[in-house]
């Protein structure tokens, strides 16, 4: 492409590069992508002004993965999901009033402000903070927000605790999207999927999509779901022991037996509004965007469109498909 080179000042061949450079954090050496132009006139290497694309940001994205420590996504969302502004959860946990809004913004927290903000993903920790240091926030939200920890620690055992027992819990990887499996999310997004009908094998892709989206735009995923490679394309792992569990136990959709001229499929219809509360903005805004991408697809149509992912294409029947595939997603 043609351009003005910033050193010699002049119009230009300039050619695109996107290299691996080792960017040091706190002591740990990060290989990180980076992109930048090179002149061809003087051969000076400078970044485009215009990127987005900042590559110490990255590095700090996969040093918190490595640390196992909160994105700024997930920072923000467990302040949203109680209500609190960045000042009042900054203050509540004893730090200076900008921290929060450091941390979301995407500077790189300290551990032990991490350990912290990870024990306050707990109700019960966070109710027993308010009791004990929550004079800082305003009466009127010191009392209504300990009537909602109070309702939500009652209902501990509602229907996402006691399937995560029964299917299984496990650690957050690369293959879960560097979250902990989250069955309310996954069981909300099937509902959401579902409101017009939709067949399983679609289904199965437009959550697979969502999740890795997500972490390809924001380093992690919505539902903590691993997919395997299966023959009609990508699906959450167990999803048919999830699906019977929407149906038969929570009744969340019904299921209808469709019968064409050379195929028969299963449709699912959602019988209850999905809760959208539940989700962060970035999630709900690639969940209704996944949604309308393939509105016009059949479920042969997007199974087609599945198996030209290169995780499928890399994989076997049963391999769990990695999200580090997501970059090479073709939407």
């Amino acid at each position: 492409m043609k351009g003005i080179c910033p050193n010699c000042e002049k119009i230009t061949e300039l050619e695109y590069v996107r290299a691996t450079e080792e960017i040091e954090v706190r002591g740990d050496i990060i290989p990180t992508e980076v992109d930048y132009y090179r002149c061809n006139e003087c051969n000076i290497e400078f970044e485009d002004p215009n990127s987005e694309n900042d590559p110490l940001e990255k590095a700090y994205v996969e040093y918190r993965r490595k640390h196992d420590l909160l994105q700024p996504e997930e920072i923000r969302f467990l302040r949203k999901q109680y209500g609190l502004t960045q000042n009042q959860l900054s203050t509540l946990l004893g730090w200076g009033g900008a921290t929060i809004s450091r941390y979301e913004n995407g500077a790189l927290q300290d551990e032990a402000h991490d350990r912290l903000l990870q024990l306050i993903k707990s109700p019960e920790n966070l109710y027993e903070l308010i009791t004990t240091k929550g004079d800082v926030l305003p009466d009127s939200k010191k009392k209504s927000l300990l009537k909602d920890l109070s309702n939500i620690i009652d209902k501990k055992c509602s229907y996402p605790n006691f399937y995560q027992e029964r299917f299984g819990r496990y650690e957050p990887n690369i293959d879960s999207g560097y979250k902990g499996l989250d069955l309310n999310k996954l069981f909300q997004a099937a509902i959401f999927f579902s409101k017009e009908g939709v067949f399983k094998t679609k289904l199965c892709k437009l959550l697979f999509y969502a999740d890795f989206k997500h972490y390809k735009d924001y380093a992690i995923s919505i539902t903590g779901s691993k997919y395997a490679h299966a023959d009609h394309g990508p699906v959450p792992d167990n999803y048919e022991h999830y699906f019977a569990a929407l149906y038969h136990d929570e009744q969340s959709i019904t299921i209808r037996e469709k019968v064409f001229e050379d195929f028969s499929g299963e449709e699912f219809i959602s019988m209850i509004e999905p809760d959208l509360s539940i989700f962060s903005d970035t999630e709900l805004e690639v969940i209704a965007k996944i949604k309308n991408h393939f509105k016009s697809y059949t479920a042969t149509k997007i199974r087609e469109f599945s198996h030209n992912e290169k995780g499928y294409k890399e994989t076997q029947n049963g391999d769990i498909i990695s999200y580090k595939y997501s970059n090479d997603l073709q939407i």
